[in-house]
């Protein structure tokens, strides 16, 4: 099992993230809401553990 290499950078709202190969996705966090441009999908943080999660669709 090899190391990977997983850096974040924050600049307010907005989050950089780096992998071992450069830029990997950004992303933006506002309250308990996120959306993120690789995976695409909206996030709800809820109370607790839990988290609600909407990809897009794929038409």
């Amino acid at each position: 099992m090899g190391l990977m290499f997983r850096k974040r950078k924050k600049y307010g709202p907005i989050i950089l993230n780096f992998t071992e190969n450069g830029f990997s996705s950004w992303s933006i966090k506002i309250g308990r809401w996120s959306w993120n441009s690789k995976a695409r999908a909206h996030r709800v943080d809820l109370p607790g553990p839990l988290s609600w999660k909407q990809d897009k669709s794929r038409s």
